[in-house]
């Protein structure tokens, strides 16, 4: 049984497709530059191209509202959040949360993940220690001027396996 938020009946999450990619572009320079740099759209890009299978929009009154993605570490021990990108007029009420909680759901799903890492900015930072990530580095102008890396982990705990011993 899953413990996230379900999305409610106005809130759609579902798969993103190559016709959603100019509506995630839009939210993407709606955000520019209060949460993202110009130079970052051309990496967005790429990551649609290239990156976006386990990538999701959520949808409310057939608009587009958001989206937001996972991926892998080559060894597949580290799910990585991926672009969180949310319409201002729609940011602070829970729409971002309840993404971020399936995205956490679906990651804990693959038995090899055993850490959950986004790679954000100090303007959203604060979004996800609401989540339990714990920061664990920051690079200042690590995305572009004024936009420093803050790296955080959530370690994946899960359930003892039936008939385990502690020892």
């Amino acid at each position: 049984m899953s413990t996230y938020a379900a999305p409610t009946p106005a809130m759609t999450i579902r798969p993103y497709t190559a016709a959603d990619r100019e509506n995630v572009l839009h939210l993407l320079r709606l955000n520019t530059p209060q949460y993202f740099a110009p130079s970052e759209e051309k990496d967005l890009v790429h990551y649609l191209e290239n990156h976006a299978d386990h990538y999701f929009v959520v949808e409310s009154g057939g608009a587009l509202l958001g989206c937001g993605g996972f991926n892998f570490s080559d060894d597949r021990t580290v799910g990585k959040i991926s672009w969180d990108i949310f319409h201002p007029g729609h940011q602070g009420k829970g729409l971002g949360s309840a993404l971020t909680r399936y995205r956490i759901e679906q990651l804990k799903a693959y038995d090899s993940v055993q850490v959950i890492s986004v790679r954000t900015s100090q303007v959203a930072y604060k979004f996800y220690e609401k989540f339990g990530f714990q920061l664990q580095e920051t690079i200042k102008d690590y995305w572009a001027e004024g936009f420093d890396l803050y790296r955080m982990t959530f370690p994946v705990q899960r359930p003892p396996l039936p008939g385990a011993s502690e020892g």
